[in-house]
């Protein structure tokens, strides 16, 4: 801290803060600052302790050791309502939306407008979740729409002006971005710089760091569950060293060779839902791109290849082979793996063990007269874990406990242990740290030289521009542009999703 800093009054400060679960230390003597009118960053690997740290000052957990002071004063923080309190509201990475309840409920929870009988309507309640949003400039989201009926983004949305709604003078942004596109990132970026410009406080964490780099008035590196430094101004590989230890020193691994036309995966006007047509040809060895505005059919072609989603129209050829994929163990059996858009809630079972996640899919090889060979589905969990390096006491941790990148990884392995033959990898490093993502490049382009089949959706179009051989760009549930590799980069791929011309 300079002495600048050391005259000025913290608004909230965490000393010296430890929090275990059970032999896992995820927070081991912390600390930050924060000042009024200051947006403060927090980065660092999965498992570094940053989500258990927010987690920790807004009330969700409560610390083993250390003080939590909010404009001076210690503060017990027995639940979140102690934090709200306090006027800090958290956005968690993992959303608390009810899925089951509509847009409107959740936005106003605890806080329904009533009559004088205490009784409240669901026109009453939908007029004030419109104002609301209409407050924050959001017209695209139905406040009677469905939680679980919409996509992850706008979910992200809700979940962001829930805690805007409180006009909270500390606001924790625990990943926020981490299902957004650009459009609604730049919304979120401007509410943060008006909360900062009124003399608030934000904290905010992201693993991408151009995000970090425009948003950040300071930044503080964790790494193993203690910060290791606070700064004004850091470049991404400084960062990146501090974070980890060591020097990653190219993200993006060189792209595979371009395969010969050999197609794994052939797909002809394939419609339902938001996607209107599609059709296009996965060959072995290729990472093809999906990019696009998020809601243009993205996750519709993904779910109906995998036979998560009934399709309304189309054809779908595996290996020449015409296939009809109804459920997701259909498309299994064809070889077709998915890693969907939520971890927590479509890949994975969090009460369950590393091991029994990691194994999930070939249960039925591993049996024998239907009786699982419990020993060989351990020694396969132990291998892959070890294999993709997975941090974990050992595979009979509940998944739940994992990082988000470690998470991630298991759901990974699981595909690995399948044998699969096609991969449909859906912004499978969203919420990831830059390590994780290095990992997980290096499994995409290894699977690719293995004469695998990629069909590959992200959110950031870097990362497309840097791995596929080709990009399909999705809009209005049509393939608008097919850019091919040489010379693509992501300001081609943004262009073709916003309408304008791709440049040859």
């Amino acid at each position: 801290m300079n002495d600048a800093e050391g005259r000025r009054a913290a608004s909230l400060e965490a000393v010296s803060v430890s929090k275990g679960f059970g032999g896992v230390q995820a927070v081991s003597g912390a600390s930050l600052t924060a000042f009024p009118g200051e947006v403060h960053a927090l980065v660092g690997e999965n498992g570094a302790g940053k989500s258990t740290l927010i987690k920790l000052i807004g009330g969700r957990l409560r610390a083993d050791s250390g003080i939590i002071r909010y404009q001076g004063a210690a503060a017990a923080l027995k639940t979140p309502d102690a934090a709200h309190r306090q006027g800090c509201w958290t956005v968690f990475q993992e959303l608390t939306l009810l899925p089951a309840m509509s847009v409107a409920e959740n936005l106003l929870l605890r806080r329904e407008p009533r009559d004088v009988f205490g009784l409240t309507s669901s026109r009453r309640l939908r007029q004030a979740a419109e104002v609301v949003f209409a407050r924050f400039g959001i017209r695209d989201i139905d406040p009677g729409a469905l939680v679980e009926d919409l996509p992850l983004a706008d979910r992200q949305v809700i979940e962001i002006v829930r805690a805007l709604s409180h006009d909270p003078d500390i606001l924790l942004l625990d990943e926020p971005t981490s299902a957004l596109m650009a459009r609604e990132t730049a919304w979120l970026f401007g509410e943060v710089r008006r909360l900062r410009d009124a003399g608030r406080t934000v904290i905010f964490t992201s693993h991408r760091w151009h995000e970090i780099s425009a948003i950040a008035d300071r930044i503080t590196v964790f790494r193993g569950g203690r910060d290791v430094g606070s700064f004004t101004t850091l470049d991404e590989d400084e960062a990146v060293t501090l974070m980890t230890g060591q020097r990653v020193e190219a993200l993006y691994p060189p792209r595979p060779p371009a395969p010969a036309p050999a197609a794994a995966l052939a797909v002809a006007d394939l419609a339902g839902g938001r996607l209107a047509a599609a059709s296009f040809t996965l060959n072995r060895g290729e990472i093809l791109g999906i990019g696009g505005l998020a809601g243009h059919g993205h996750r519709e072609l993904f779910l109906m290849l995998f036979g998560a989603m009934p399709r309304k129209a189309g054809q779908i050829r595996r290996d020449g082979q015409e296939i009809r994929p109804r459920s997701p163990r259909q498309a299994i059996r064809a070889g077709i793996a998915l890693v969907p858009e939520d971890r927590k809630t479509e890949g994975l079972l969090l009460p369950l063990s590393v091991g029994d996640n990691l194994t999930l899919a070939v249960l039925g090889r591993e049996s024998r007269l239907g009786i699982l060979r419990r020993r060989r589905l351990r020694t396969l969990a132990a291998a892959m874990a070890a294999r993709l390096k997975v941090r974990m006491p050992d595979i009979t941790s509940p998944v739940g406990a994992l990082s988000g990148g470690n998470q991630q990884k298991i759901l990974l392995g699981r595909w690995l242990l399948a044998d699969c033959a096609v991969f449909l990898f859906y912004d499978v490093t969203r919420g990831v740290d830059v390590a994780t993502k290095h990992e997980i490049y290096e499994l995409m382009t290894a699977l690719a030289r293995d004469g695998r089949a990629i069909l590959y959706y992200s959110s950031d179009a870097e990362e497309l521009a840097h791995l596929a051989h080709r990009v399909l760009v999705l809009r209005e549930g049509r393939i608008a542009a097919e850019l091919a590799a040489s010379g693509l980069n992501a300001e081609r791929i943004v262009a073709a999703a916003m309408h304008e011309q791709a440049a040859p």
